[in-house]
């Protein structure tokens, strides 16, 4: 970790500006107003912010400074919701799709996810890494400055066990913080497909001691629709993870509202994700609940399905999260620009709304609010610096750009699996030197 101080100076504006770090959830009509600091300073040492400022008031300048020339700083884009792992993309059911074929109909067809363990299970620990990693640089050069990814692709104690291992080392890169969860209640097997009890016990029973024995998950997540995991069925899964210290984060109303947000919300669940069917109900249920609703505009825009209703969310005084579902049946991106973009032409989402929920709300549905999604002293040093741009509109507005002109960490813009490319200089730099230019 280096310890030598960098000076962002002239930077056009701070969103997120958090002065005395006390930026927490943020909900309802709370979520219309950015805190900002226009003309300003940041200085940062040992990966970490350590003052704030005007320039007017700028410190002398350490050793190593970067000029903003006018661009923005915003806190790194936190997603909470991925499937970054896995071993094979699956184009083809993209034109299933596209002849007519539902999501559930895939499924049942033993496309789907049943698709992805088939290949997992196929595949070996270093190349599922490998392939990982890729994708995980991928997204830091988009502004992801930290992720949650699931496993589920394993279905077998082997294979969940491998992909966990493979997250775990992804953590171990230290490229961005990286929460992990267990999501063995993805699918039924093809082997348990007649006998759901005996894979539920088989998750609770030899599943979960494992994966917590090895310390490998840091929350448990179960899959709650109508053709995969019924809410009682899914009830008794974050029960068993709460014995572990792992705290439920739920696949629920992506095709159905049923009772699963009910459930989770008694379960005590961090979050409830997908809830692109939501009842007034349902958003009453959340609204008197601490369970933070995460939303996932790419899967209905990938899978021409309606949006969750976030408008109406936000307008009830509930406040949301955005986050990615990348995955390779049904969200094939971790871009969170575009899912910014998204929000806002979609789900009728303000701009300053989808800022609070890809930071400080992501933040919180991974427990690192402390850490992360504010501008603030003394939070990590995940930053975003945009090329100048004339409003937070514009990041939204122009959804084909890319106005991201440098990316945690360390300002280094991410280009191939093997190079680094400063974009200040050109300079470019194997990808084993990677911890020595990154600011920690």
């Amino acid at each position: 970790m280096s310890a030598t101080p960098l000076l962002i100076k002239n930077i056009g504006t701070i969103w997120q500006y958090d002065p005395d770090a006390s930026l927490g959830w943020t909900a309802g009509t709370a979520m219309r107003t950015i805190r900002r600091l226009e003309d300003g300073w940041v200085l940062c040492a040992g990966g970490r912010i350590q003052q704030i400022g005007r320039m007017p008031d700028c410190p002398d300048e350490p050793i190593s400074t970067l000029d903003a020339r006018g661009g923005d700083i915003l806190p790194a884009w936190i997603d909470s919701h991925t499937h970054l792992v896995f071993a094979k993309t699956r184009e083809e059911e993209f034109r299933y799709r596209l002849e007519g074929l539902t999501y559930e109909e895939i499924a049942l067809r033993g496309g789907g996810i049943l698709n992805s363990a088939d290949r997992l299970r196929e595949t070996d620990e270093d190349t599922l890494f490998e392939g990982a990693k890729k994708r995980l640089l991928e997204v830091i050069g988009k502004g992801t400055g930290a992720i949650e990814i699931k496993s589920g692709y394993g279905l077998t104690l082997e294979s969940e066990l491998k992909m966990l291992r493979v997250i775990r080392r992804l953590k171990e890169e230290d490229l961005i913080p990286v929460k992990a969860s267990f999501l063995a209640a993805h699918a039924l097997p093809r082997e348990f497909r007649n006998n759901r009890e005996e894979y539920i016990r088989l998750i609770i029973e030899e599943m979960l001691p494992q994966v917590a024995s090895e310390g490998l998950a840091d929350y448990i997540d179960t899959f709650c629709e109508k053709a995969f995991f019924q809410p009682d069925e899914m009830a008794r899964i974050p029960e068993a993870g709460a014995k572990y210290g792992m705290r439920g984060k739920i696949h629920t109303n992506q095709f159905y509202s049923f009772g699963g947000i009910q459930t989770a919300i008694q379960q005590q669940a961090l979050s409830v994700d997908h809830l692109e069917v939501v009842t007034d109900a349902d958003m009453d249920d959340l609204l008197a609940s601490t369970v933070f609703p995460v939303l996932l505009p790419s899967a209905p825009f990938f899978l021409h399905d309606h949006y969750p209703p976030a408008r109406n969310m936000i307008d009830k005084g509930l406040g949301v999260v955005l986050a990615s579902d990348y995955n390779p049946g049904t969200s094939p991106s971790g871009n969170m620009p575009l899912v910014i973009a998204l929000a806002c032409t979609q789900m009728k989402m303000l701009p300053e709304e989808a800022i609070h929920a890809t930071t400080i709300n992501a933040a919180c549905a991974l427990e690192m609010q402390s850490d992360l999604g504010s501008i603030a002293p003394g939070k990590r040093a995940n930053l975003i610096l945009t090329q100048p741009v004339p409003s937070l509109v514009y990041l939204p507005y122009a959804f084909g750009s890319n106005w991201i002109e440098k990316s945690h960490p360390g300002w280094e813009r991410i280009h191939m699996k093997n190079l680094i490319q400063v974009r200040d200089n050109w300079n470019f730099a194997l990808e084993s030197e990677i911890k020595q230019l990154l600011l920690r």
